[in-house]
């Protein structure tokens, strides 16, 4: 029986592939998922604050272009639309602070949303906007 002969280039080149060799192992995939799982909770929870934001934000815009008269008007109107959509919430008419700049209505709201992410913990989103 003939032994193969040695070869020594074989040899470094399974060592080669083997340095080459690159992989994700199950501790580092379970911590990927996890923290993408993790960004994606945060994401759940923070984009219908952000909505009602948007919303209060083109319905604040809406009523100033309308030029109402008088403050009262400015927040009746207001709750008129709040009544209209579902996403309004943590503002009414009279959290509104309403100013007139340069013979223009100027309607400016401020608010906090604290979000509950898990038991005692919680992230405080802090909003605030004026018409343009």
């Amino acid at each position: 029986m003939t032994r193969p002969r040695f070869n020594p280039q074989r040899g470094l080149h399974s060592r080669m592939l083997r340095a080459q060799q690159r992989g994700l192992t199950m501790f580092g995939l379970l911590f990927w998922a996890m923290l993408i799982g993790f960004g994606a909770y945060l994401l759940v929870r923070i984009l219908p604050t952000i909505n009602e934001y948007s919303t209060i934000l083109r319905t604040v815009d809406v009523i100033a272009k309308s030029q109402p008269s008088t403050v009262g008007e400015a927040r009746q109107a207001f709750d008129r639309q709040k009544d209209l959509e579902y996403a309004i919430s943590s503002v009414s008419g009279k959290d509104l602070d309403i100013t007139k700049e340069n013979e223009k209505v100027v309607i400016s709201f401020a608010y906090d949303k604290a979000i509950p992410v898990y038991g005692p913990v919680y992230i405080l989103i802090k909003y605030s906007g004026s018409s343009r």
